[in-house]
């Protein structure tokens, strides 16, 4: 099974299973000289790991992240990147794979076993082997990293992500604030409507049943210029990033589809002189790419995630061997995987921005419109 691998300067390869041994990762073009802490990455994978509230999955996985290469320790538990590939390594150590068994021979509805097992003849029916949201994890830590580009290349730069919507509950922007989303298992940014989800999914979970969900990304402080015309799109890569993560079916960058709803008048993004001698838009429906290529406006995108396909309502299907069935999936699973895709957003997001700055360093011997430390 090939196409394991994202990223053209800062790439990321990952490995593993969701009921294998363990999964991981390796991260070819990270610069060398780059300083971070296991903590730092380990930050970043508590945000994504299950069983911290009754919202999750309960699979108990420490997601405890072990780095074997590319780095050399310092004091006080210092890593720094040498310039080759950092290898990295999170063991699996809460499985129940007998919790499949009886789904061995059955297609989930909804979810990739049919599709898998029709393209390569065989599945791994433990939770989905790569398919499974388990996989996100190792893009998490490499998240991590790509982060620690950014930062050093682009001091002030940030990736957040929110949930704004959970079914048919969605948030007042009115009420955002980017602190609320850390007082609630939602990562949601508005307090009420976290209140309102919390109910909404305490029944859908004593359902059995499950609920998607979409979530925002936003990255500031990015400068103009990251992008290319035509195939290297910054927005095209941003897309594709978040349409490989697991259960996401749709991506939208600024207004998205909103867009075919307004005038040429009310979508502009119109421009005045600064006071530094740059323009400054006076709106951003853009989201902060035009052409494909970043103007220095925050750059905003959003992803639509499925209801979790392993659910307890019976449901019709057929079986591999070509009879009529039904299903029912007993096992541990996100009855809202979108809860949990946030940070995985986030470093989707920090992965395409750390490559897009390699290459634009790589590409444009002196950028004209930001500062690049040599």
């Amino acid at each position: 099974m090939s196409f394991n691998t994202f990223g053209q300067s800062f790439r990321v390869t990952t490995f593993g299973e969701s009921h294998g041994p363990a999964i991981g990762g390796v991260i070819d073009g990270c610069p060398p000289g780059l300083a971070f802490t296991l903590e730092d990455i380990q930050a970043a994978l508590d945000k994504r790991r299950p069983g911290q509230s009754r919202f999750t999955t309960q699979r108990r996985e420490p997601d405890q992240v072990k780095v074997l290469s590319g780095t050399l320790e310092g004091e006080g538990g210092v890593l720094t990147t040498t310039g080759t590939p950092v290898a990295f390594l999170i063991e699996n150590v809460d499985q129940r794979s007998k919790d499949y068994s009886a789904i061995s021979e059955s297609y989930r509805p909804g979810h990739a076993d049919y599709a898998y097992d029709v393209k390569y003849g065989l599945r791994d029916h433990r939770g989905g082997g790569r398919s499974s949201a388990r996989e996100t994890a190792v893009r998490v830590a490499a998240g991590a990293l790509a982060m620690k580009v950014l930062e050093q290349v682009l001091p002030g730069v940030s990736v957040r992500g929110a949930l704004v919507q959970m079914g048919e509950i969605v948030i007042d922007r009115a009420r955002w604030a980017w602190d609320e989303i850390d007082n609630n298992p939602f990562f949601c940014p508005d307090a009420e409507a976290a209140a309102k989800m919390a109910d909404y999914l305490d029944g859908i979970r004593k359902n059995g049943s499950s609920v998607g969900a979409v979530i925002e990304v936003v990255a500031e402080g990015v400068p103009p210029g990251l992008g290319a015309p035509i195939y290297g799109k910054l927005d095209a890569d941003l897309a594709a990033a978040f349409m490989s993560i697991n259960a996401v079916k749709g991506v939208e960058i600024g207004e998205g589809f909103a867009a075919a709803t307004l005038t040429g008048e009310d979508n502009a993004d119109e421009m005045r002189m600064g006071n530094d001698g740059r323009p400054i838009f006076l709106a951003n429906h853009a989201g902060g790419i035009l052409g494909g290529i970043s103007t220095g406006q925050p750059v905003v995108a959003r992803f639509a995630v499925k209801p979790t396909s392993s659910i307890l309502t019976p449901r019709k299907t057929v079986t591999r061997f070509g009879e009529d069935a039904e299903i029912l999936t007993k096992g541990r699973h996100d009855p809202c995987v979108g809860i949990r895709a946030v940070p995985v957003g986030e470093a989707m997001m920090a992965c395409v921005m750390a490559d897009h700055v390699l290459r634009a360093r790589a590409q444009v011997a002196t950028p004209p419109a930001w500062p690049f430390p040599r």
